[in-house]
């Protein structure tokens, strides 16, 4: 086991890198964009992303997270799921493609929506020729190449979507950016990934993985439904300046649930399939994955959510105001979205895929019934709320599903993130406390709140800044003093692992 828990350190440490460069790559590009494009333009895109989801999870099937649960994978497998994601993919395609008019017709009869989804949706054709790659090299928990592959494509196509935006291109500097992304990625992942898919196409492989796949399938579908349905109601029923706010409260709030559930993922999926057949070994690595996940997610998510307003003042000033509230809802329900997908996690390693369609069909049943009894304020922010609500409670019901799925009290389940709420909820009310004091304080010394009619524009910088050192430096301070005090072990943990233990 000492050989396993050094690969699943290194192939942390590789996750850890990929999701830190990528996002600190789409951070930037995301800030210029931001500041260029309008709320409008951002709507169309977001309009667009809707199809595009729903597209990548019928091209992947759920045989690619089958994969990712056989212990031995043979090279027929993994070419016949190569050969059925393409001829998927480029079945979806062509229908996307003769349907653009009728997508355009959905969102307010937006025209420039037909030449704009027939670009865009290549996407996910480019996309699906990477699955197997991607999933042979999580497979044998070697992701390195994933995180570079990653990086270098989201350094390329940001070149190209930032100056596209810069040159007046507007919208369509978006479209260009994604598909750009989409196509280098896929491009270093074949050139560089040695392995090449075989003329051959088994129905026995898709037989023996259609169980699982097909489940995780139903479970995919009715998840991209519960994340995409509220961009769907906005830019319908609403307008698409509103849908263009909240896919950018939307984006910013992801970036923080998206890693941390993609490094969980790739981390301890192919571990926990390693030892599905010792329950107590299953079980003891169960404690790591949850015990880690907490230590990272809840004050992660928790300081995103009170940071929220010096943050969007840095960086857009007032352009982007109407999503500050809808960031930190987005937010805070990220946690219970990224527990759910921690939960689904355990059940796929033990091949229990078809509870995570229950529990997938009860989340989007929860969602439809929130949508429901919002959607009459014509709110935005009710909206969003309701969504957070259903998070709680799905969480809630999956925590029996998964007691028993896995076999483990709920107790035992809860005790994962016990310490690490109280650090949290400690850190958060002393950062609320500094954060009131210093406001307080300002005015004394001269220095009114930025917005205030009476501050120069120019101290609008230095003002978001302190407070944002104030806030980071209270909660993560605070955060780690009282773990020590608790002496919760992941602290000493995660210290010994910067320090070199891990090293290569």
């Amino acid at each position: 086991m000492a050989d396993l828990k050094l690969i699943t350190a290194r192939t942390l440490k590789w996750n850890a890198i990929d999701r830190v460069a990528s996002q600190v790559l789409y951070a930037i590009v995301g800030i210029v964009l931001a500041n260029i494009l309008t709320k409008e333009e951002f709507g169309l895109i977001g309009a667009l992303a809707i199809f595009q989801a729903f597209a990548t999870i019928f091209v992947d099937s759920g045989f690619g997270a089958a994969l990712l649960r056989e212990k031995n994978p043979s090279q027929t497998d993994y070419s016949t799921v190569f050969w059925f994601n393409a001829a998927v993919s480029i079945a979806i395609y062509l229908i996307l493609f003769f349907a653009s008019p009728l997508i355009a017709g959905l969102f307010h009869n937006q025209q420039q929506l037909v030449p704009m989804s027939k670009v865009i949706f290549l996407t996910f054709v480019v996309n699906g020729l990477a699955i197997v790659q991607t999933n042979r090299l999580m497979k044998q928990m070697d992701v390195r190449m994933i995180a570079i592959a990653n990086s270098t494509s989201l350094l390329i196509a940001g070149a190209i979507g930032v100056t596209l935006a810069i040159t007046g291109f507007g919208a369509w500097a978006m479209v260009w950016y994604t598909l750009s992304q989409a196509t280098v990625k896929t491009t270093i992942l074949w050139s560089t990934g040695g392995w090449l898919p075989s003329l051959c196409f088994s129905t026995e492989t898709l037989r023996r993985i259609r169980a699982v796949g097909f489940s995780v399938l139903l479970s995919s579908l009715l998840n991209t439904i519960s994340l995409n349905i509220y961009n769907f109601v906005i830019g319908v029923w609403y307008s698409l300046r509103s849908l263009g706010i909240y896919t950018q409260a939307d984006k910013w709030s992801k970036m923080g649930t998206a890693s941390i559930s993609q490094i969980l993922t790739s981390s301890f999926v192919p571990l926990l399939s390693k030892v599905q057949d010792s329950r107590p070994d299953f079980h003891r690595y169960t404690d790591r994955a949850g015990r880690f996940t907490a230590f990272i997610l809840l004050p992660a998510m928790t300081m995103l959510a009170l940071m929220a307003t010096p943050i969007f003042h840095l960086l857009f000033a007032n352009k982007w105001d109407d999503a500050i509230i809808l960031f930190q809802l987005l937010s805070a329900r990220g946690i219970f979205i990224v527990l759910i997908s921690l939960y689904s996690n355990y059940l796929l390693a033990l091949g229990k895929a078809p509870r995570l369609f229950i529990s997938e069909a009860i989340k989007d049943a929860l969602i439809l019934l929130a949508i429901l009894t919002t959607i009459r304020h014509r709110r935005i922010d009710l909206l969003i709320l309701g969504q957070l609500a259903a998070s709680v409670i799905t969480w809630l019901i999956l925590l029996p599903v998964t007691s028993r799925g896995i076999q483990m009290p709920i107790r035992r389940i809860l005790s994962h993130l016990t310490p690490f709420f109280l650090a949290t909820i400690t850190a958060t009310l002393l950062t609320l406390l500094a954060t009131i004091l210093t406001h307080t304080a300002l005015p004394d010394a001269g220095l009114l709140h930025p917005h205030s009619p009476q501050q120069p524009p120019s101290l609008r910088i230095p003002y978001n800044i302190l407070m944002l050192l104030i806030q980071t430096t209270g909660f993560i301070g605070t955060y780690l003093l009282t773990l020590r005090l608790l002496r919760v072990p992941e602290l000493s943990d995660a210290l010994t692992y910067l320090l070199g233990r891990f090293r290569r």
